[in-house]
C-alpha cells in the first residue's frame, strides 16, 4: 500500500503543478539561487506576490514571461541609495534593483520619510537613524529638510559632552522606534566626534541588536588619521560593544590600500566579530564640498589637488578660488572627486566578503549603472567573478546583512519558494552600463524584466508607467 501510494505521489506530482495557475510564471529561464547553489534551467511561479514553486516542470498562469536563454536571480539589494525620488529609481530599476536603502548617513526624520515614500515608490525603501543628524539637532544646527549632510561648522567640528551624547542617543532611539534599520555614521563628516562618543553610538546599537553602517574617521596613507586607523577605529568600537558593524565603500575610503583594509577585516571576522564590508565598482568619488570632508587637510590626506574635483552638472573642474567659494557656502553642492584608479578598485571585488552598493546620487554614474558594470566588467569581460558569485554580492549578501535588523530581510535575496517575488530577469550577453561622468543617468541595458513584490515593473527593458510596488523595509519597533 505505502509502495502504491508513493507511485501515485510521484505520477501526479507534475499534473497538481499543471493544474494550478499562477499569477506570473516565468518560463525556462536559466535560474540562479546564491543560498542554494540552485543553476538550472526552471520555471518559476509567483502568487500572491511570493515565490510560489519552483520547477522542472510546466507550470500555468495568467501571465507567462519567457525567459529562455536570460538568467533568472533574485532582485538586487542596494544597501548604499542617497537618492530616494522617482527619477533616481528609475534607472535603480533599470539596473536590477528591487530594493536601495539609505543606510551610511540614514534620514534626518525616519517618520517622515516613511511616509513620503508610502504607495509612491517604484522600488522597496528603507532608512538608518541619522548621526549626523541627531549631532547637529543636539548642536542646535538641523540639517535643513531635505538635506543628508550637515554643512561643516561648530555641529560637526566640536566635540560633544556627556549631556550632549545623552541627547543624540535619546533622538536616535526614536528614529529606531519609528522604524530605521541601524544606525548610520559619517564620521568622517562629523570630526568632532570623540573616539568615545563613537563608542556610545556603537553601545546604543548593541543594545538594540542593530547595525552601525559607517563611513569611516579619514582616508589616505597619512598618521595619524589614515584609513588602516579609521578602519581599526570602528573595528575596535564593535569589539568592545559587541555591536554589527558594516563598512561602506572600502573602495574609496581605502584607495590604494583598500586590500590591506580588507585583511584587517578578514581578522576581526576571523575572531568571531560580525564585520562586513560593501565597494562600488568606480574610481571617482562624490560628496558635498561644503562638508567636513573639505577641511583643512583634505588634500594631504587624500593626495587630492583642486584640480581633481569637477562639478558634476557642468564637468568644470576647481581651482582654489573656485573651490572656496563653494566650501564657505551654506548651500550644498555635490562635487565628483577623482583620487582614487580602476587598478586599486578591481581587485577589491575579486574578495569574497565584499558585497556592491552604488553610493548612488544624481551626477555620478555609480547611481545608474553599478549593479550592471559589475555583470559587464567583471563576469562577462575580466572573468574574475562568476555570474553565482556577482548575485550573491549583489542580493544574498545585502540581505543578510539586513537580517540583523529586520525579519523581512530574510525573505529577500534569495530565488527559493517562499520568498518575496522581487525578481530580476536579464540578458547575460548584452547586460552593460552606460551611465559616463558626462552623462551619469543614462541606464544600463540588458535588465528585460524586473519584478517588485510579484509586480512586473519593468518590461521587455522598458520601465511601465503607473506601477508603484515599492514598500519600506522597516526595523522592529519598540513602542
Amino acid at each position: 500500500m505505502k509502495n502504491l501510494v508513493l507511485c501515485l505521489a510521484v505520477v501526479l506530482s507534475p499534473l497538481l503543478a499543471l493544474s494550478q495557475s499562477y499569477d506570473v510564471v516565468i518560463q525556462g529561464g536559466r535560474v540562479i539561487d546564491p543560498e542554494t547553489g540552485l543553476d538550472a534551467v526552471r520555471n518559476v511561479g509567483i502568487s500572491q506576490g511570493k515565490i510560489s514553486k519552483i520547477s522542472a516542470v510546466a507550470l500555468e498562469g495568467k501571465r507567462v514571461i519567457s525567459a529562455r536563454d536570460l538568467i533568472v536571480a533574485p532582485g538586487f539589494i542596494d544597501l548604499h541609495q542617497h537618492a530616494q525620488d522617482i527619477e533616481n529609481q528609475r534607472v535603480k530599476a533599470l539596473d536590477g534593483v528591487t530594493t536601495a536603502l539609505e543606510m551610511e548617513i540614514g534620514k534626518p526624520d525616519v517618520t517622515a520619510f516613511l511616509q513620503s515614500k508610502e504607495g509612491h515608490s517604484l522600488i522597496n525603501y528603507g532608512t538608518t537613524a541619522s548621526h549626523p543628524a541627531a549631532r547637529s539637532l543636539v548642536f542646535g544646527a538641523p540639517i535643513p529638510e531635505g538635506g543628508l549632510l550637515p554643512k561643516s561648522g561648530a555641529a560637526t567640528d566640536q566635540p560633544a559632552s556627556p549631556e550632549q551624547i545623552e541627547k543624540m542617543k535619546a533622538r536616535l532611539r526614536h528614529e529606531l522606534d519609528s522604524g530605521a534599520l541601524g544606525i548610520g555614521m559619517g564620521i568622517q563628516y562629523t570630526p568632532g566626534a570623540t573616539r568615545w562618543e563613537v563608542i556610545e553610538m556603537f553601545r546604543l546599537a548593541a543594545e538594540r541588536s542593530v547595525p552601525v553602517y559607517t563611513h569611516v574617521r579619514s582616508n589616505g596613507k597619512i598618521e595619524p588619521g589614515s584609513n588602516i586607523e579609521s578602519v581599526s577605529e570602528v573595528i575596535g568600537a564593535a569589539a568592545v560593544t559587541g555591536a554589527s558593524l558594516h563598512i561602506v565603500h572600502i573602495n574609496s575610503s581605502c584607495g590604494a590600500q583598500a586590500l590591506d583594509c580588507l585583511g584587517l577585516i578578514a581578522g576581526a571576522r576571523a575572531r568571531g566579530l560580525p564585520v562586513t564590508v560593501e565597494a562600488y565598482p568606480y574610481e571617482a568619488a562624490m560628496t558635498a564640498i561644503n562638508s567636513a570632508r573639505f577641511n583643512p587637510g583634505w588634500q594631504e590626506k587624500s593626495g587630492a589637488t583642486y584640480h581633481d574635483l569637477m562639478l558634476p552638472e557642468t564637468g568644470e573642474r576647481l581651482t582654489k578660488e573656485r573651490f572656496d567659494e563653494l566650501h564657505n557656502s551654506s548651500e550644498p553642492r555635490l562635487v565628483v572627486l577623482f583620487s582614487n584608479s580602476m587598478e586599486n578598485v578591481d581587485p577589491v571585488f575579486r574578495n569574497p566578503l565584499v558585497m556592491v552598493a552604488s553610493d548612488g546620487e544624481k551626477g555620478h554614474p555609480r547611481n545608474a549603472g553599478t549593479f550592471c558594470r559589475i555583470l559587464a566588467r567583471y563576469v562577462r569581460s575580466q572573468e574574475t567573478l562568476t555570474m553565482m558569485d556577482a548575485i550573491r554580492k549583489m542580493s544574498l549578501m545585502p540581505a543578510q546583512v539586513l537580517e540583523r535588523s529586520t525579519p523581512a530581510a530574510r525573505f529577500k535575496g534569495r530565488l527559493q519558494e517562499g520568498a518575496d517575488a522581487d525578481v530580476v530577469i536579464l540578458d547575460p550577453q548584452i547586460v552593460t552600463d552606460r551611465a559616463t561622468y558626462q552623462h551619469p543617468m543614462e541606464p544600463s541595458v540588458g535588465v528585460e524584466y524586473l519584478l517588485v513584490g510579484g509586480a512586473v515593473l519593468v518590461e521587455k527593458g522598458k520601465l511601465l508607467e503607473g506601477v508603484l510596488p515599492g514598500k519600506a523595509i522597516i526595523g522592529v519597533k519598540r513602542q
